[in-house]
Formats: C-alpha cells, sequence, structure tokens
C-alpha cells in the first residue's frame, strides 16, 4: 500500500494519488458490506480476488471496444487507472429475477427477462442510492439526455459480453451494477470494478439454490463458504485468455 495519504476512501477501495494527476492507484480492500454499510465485515482475501477478476475483465471490454479506466495491474491487490469524474449514478443491468426486482414486483427469484432491463440508481448513501427515473435524473443534473442514452447502450453492449463471457466460465449472470466516469476530454469511461462484490453469479453446474450462489449474497444471507465462492470465480474467469 503507498505510504501517501489517500484521496478517498470507500467501502471497497482507497484511491490514492500518483505522480501523474491524470493517473491514481485504487487499493481493493478485503472489508465487507451489505445492505448500504448496515451489515459490515471481512472476507479474506477479497481485495486480491475482486482485483484480479476486474483487471480481467476490464482487458476483456478493452478488447471489445469499451473505454475503461484501467491502466495496469502493478500489484495483487492494486490497480493503476485513469483519473475521472464519477457519474454519481449505479447502472443496473438485470438478466434474471433477484434481489430487489424480486421484492418490488411480483416476479420470483429466478424468472428469466424477456429482455436486459437497465435501471439507475442514485449513488448517494445518506439516500440510501434510491432508484431514479431519466426524468429525476434530467431534474438533479446528474447526467444530460445524451450521457443516459450512451449509459444505457453501454450498459447493455457490455451485457452482452460479459454474458456470453461468464457463459464459458460455467457462470450465469444474473445481473450486475456498473459505474462511469468522465476523464479529462469528457468521454465516458467504465470505471469502478467487476466482480462478486457487484455481480450475482450462479454456478451452473450447482442444483441447490444456495450451493449456486458465487457472489456477495453469500455475505448478505449468511450462507458461509464465501472466501471458497469469490476464489471459484476467480479461478473460472482467469482461466479462461480474453
Amino acid at each position: 500500500m503507498p505510504d501517501t495519504a489517500p484521496l478517498y476512501e470507500g467501502k471497497a477501495k482507497i484511491i490514492y494519488p500518483t505522480d501523474n494527476p491524470h493517473i491514481l492507484r485504487s487499493h481493493f480492500k478485503d472489508d465487507a458490506t451489505a445492505f448500504n454499510a448496515q451489515k459490515k465485515g471481512q472476507i479474506v482475501g477479497k481485495g486480491a480476488i475482486n482485483c484480479a477478476i476486474s483487471a480481467h475483465l476490464f482487458r476483456l471490454l478493452e478488447s471489445q471496444g469499451i473505454a475503461t479506466h484501467f491502466i495496469d495491474q502493478p500489484s495483487s491487490n492494486e490497480m493503476t487507472v485513469k483519473s475521472v469524474s464519477i457519474i454519481p449514478l449505479e447502472v443496473v443491468v438485470r438478466n434474471i429475477a433477484a434481489g430487489s426486482l424480486c421484492q418490488q414486483t411480483s416476479l420470483a427469484l429466478g424468472t428469466a427477462l424477456k429482455f436486459p432491463l437497465v435501471d439507475f440508481y442514485y449513488k448517494n448513501d445518506s439516500l440510501g442510492d434510491p432508484f431514479l427515473s431519466e426524468a429525476r435524473i434530467l431534474l438533479l443534473e446528474l447526467a444530460t439526455l445524451a450521457q443516459i442514452e450512451e449509459l444505457r447502450a453501454l450498459a447493455l453492449k457490455i451485457n452482452e459480453i460479459l454474458t456470453t463471457f461468464f457463459q464459458d466460465c460455467g457462470i450465469t449472470l444474473v445481473d450486475f451494477k456498473l459505474e462511469f466516469g468522465l476523464d479529462q476530454s469528457r468521454q465516458i469511461l467504465l470505471a469502478d470494478e467487476i466482480s462478486p462484490d457487484t455481480c450475482r453469479l450462479w454456478d451452473q453446474s450447482a442444483t441447490d439454490p444456495n450451493d449456486r450462489v458465487l457472489d456477495k449474497d453469500r455475505f448478505r444471507r449468511d450462507l458461509g463458504n464465501v472466501e471458497q465462492a469469490y476464489a471459484k470465480v476467480m479461478e473460472r474467469v482467469l482461466s479462461h485468455s480474453v
């Protein structure tokens, strides 16, 4: 971990400056939170696992034409990234009904959706990250109409790439959260991470509904074997070249 003072510390990462003002170091922590940080704990080795998975998937997406903030992975739990101004929206893509979608609708857990659903949430812990309509995003001036349309198109393209990749890994991509930022030229870049912390991932070889869970739901729901599940995802992801 760098000796310099951090610029920012979040729930899962610490961001440090570098000698280049346009490049940052992102340190992945083992800390785990759920339910808007109401539940806290640690997942041993999570930082290194999520860093490795995210770096691999960023490289995959870059190879498919998706611009990201990723530059390199200089150590097991750190990556160098381009400095961006984060758009305060969480972009959630859903392929199968789970989590809040089941709680807020009549859809049963595991229902395959007729089309990928893209939802936007306000990235604001004090408000509980509420769901936002397009009109509310515009009202709050969190993004322009053109940026909303670009975010939706990027999310669907990323979903297409990741769904195919995880399928080859024997994993079903149920849903996932993305974050984006603007670089110095105001280009939208995919930022943050893509990992079992930000995705719902189901093992296609498992028959028991609890055994199939390979993501942070194991921590949320006290299913146990969290570290093993994360490690299994890493092993499968890294075994497939980009």
